[in-house]
C-alpha cells in the first residue's frame, strides 16, 4: 500500500499543489480515525505516551511536507528510493539514540547507499546538478532523515502494545500542526478542486496511511525492526512497477545500478546478529 502512494501522489500533484494536498490528506485521515474512535467508543481514551505521540506526529508532518514538495521536481520511482534511504539513516542514528553498534556491515551499507544516491540523482550527467530536479531529490533525502527519527521512536511506541488506535488518532492533530501554516500558501480553493484531486487525497489518506500504518505498528509487535525494514523493500518494487505502468517512468541503466546499490545498502544496514534479533523480539 505504501508503495502505491508515490505514483498516487505524483498523479494528485497534477491537480492540486503539494501544500494543500498533504494537509487535506491528513485532515481526511484525522476525520476517518475520529469517526472510527467514536464508533468503537474509544474516543475518551488518551494515549499512554502523550509526549512521544506528539513528537511522532510533528515529525510525520514535517517528513510528508518535504516529500510532497520534493516530488514536484522528481519522479515517483526515484522518490521511493530516496525516501527508503531512511533505513541507512536509522543505522547511523541508532548508536546515538538506541546504543546500537555501527558494525562493518552497516559502514559498508552506508557507503553503498551514498554511491547509490549519487548515481540515482545525477545519472552521471553533471548538467543535472544545476537543474531543479536536484533540489527535489535533496528534499526527499532530508525527508528520509526525518523519517529515520520517526521509525526509531515508533519502536518505543509499540512497546506499549495497547492503544495503538488511540495513539494513531491523537498523532494526527500533531501531524497537522506543521502542515497548517503551509496550507495557506496554496493558490487553489478547496471548493474548486477537481474530482481527480479528491480521489488522490482520499486514496492516500486511507490506503497509504491509516491502513498500512496500523498494519506496520501491529507487525512491529511480532517481528524485529530489522526484519520489518527488509520486508518494506517491497515498497520500492511496487512504486517502481506502478510508476512504470501508469506514469510511463523509465529508469536508465545508470539509475538502475544506483537503485541496486541503495537496495543492497538497505539490506546490509538491516542485517543484525541472531542475538540482537532475539533481544528485539
Amino acid at each position: 500500500m505504501w508503495g502505491t502512494s508515490f505514483p498516487a501522489i505524483k498523479i494528485g500533484l497534477s491537480y492540486v499543489d503539494p501544500y494543500q494536498f498533504v494537509f487535506l490528506r491528513f485532515l481526511v485521515a484525522a476525520l476517518i480515525m475520529l469517526a472510527l474512535m467514536i464508533l468503537t467508543k474509544k474516543l475518551s481514551r488518551a494515549p499512554s505516551q502523550k509526549k512521544l505521540v506528539l513528537i511522532l506526529g510533528v515529525a510525520n508532518g514535517i517528513a510528508y511536507l518535504l516529500q510532497y514538495i520534493g516530488m514536484n521536481f522528481t519522479s515517483a520511482a526515484k522518490s521511493s528510493l530516496l525516501i527508503n534511504l531512511s533505513a541507512i539513516w536509522v543505522a547511523l542514528l541508532s548508536p546515538m539514540l538506541l546504543g546500537d553498534k555501527l558494525g562493518a556491515k552497516k559502514v559498508l551499507g552506508v557507503t553503498f547507499g551514498i554511491l547509490g544516491v549519487f548515481l540515482v540523482t545525477t545519472n552521471l550527467n553533471p548538467a543535472m546538478l544545476n537543474e531543479g530536479q536536484l533540489s527535489g531529490d535533496f528534499l526527499l533525502v532530508i525527508s528520509g532523515v526525518v523519517w529515520a527519527f520517526f521509525m526509531i521512536y515508533n519502536k518505543k511506541l509499540v512497546k506499549n502494545s495497547a492503544g495503538l488506535l488511540e495513539s494513531m488518532t491523537w498523532m494526527l492533530p500533531a501531524t497537522l500542526v506543521p502542515l497548517l501554516p503551509f496550507s495557506f500558501l496554496s493558490s487553489h480553493s478547496v471548493l474548486t478542486l477537481p474530482l481527480q484531486a479528491w480521489v488522490a487525497i482520499f486514496y492516500t489518506a486511507i490506503f497509504c496511511w491509516v491502513i498500512p500504518y496500523y498494519l506496520w505498528l501491529e507487525g512491529l509487535k511480532n517481528i524485529s525492526a530489522s526484519t520489518s525494514t527488509i520486508l518494506l523493500l517491497s515498497e520500492i518494487v511496487v512504486a517502481v512497477g506502478v510508476s512504470a505502468i501508469f506514469l510511463g517512468e523509465i529508469i536508465t541503466i545508470i539509475s538502475g545500478i544506483g537503485a541496486l546499490f541503495i537496495i543492497l545498502a538497505i539490506v546490509l544496514v538491516s542485517l543484525r546478529s541472531k542475538v540482537t534479533s532475539k533481544l528485539q523480539n
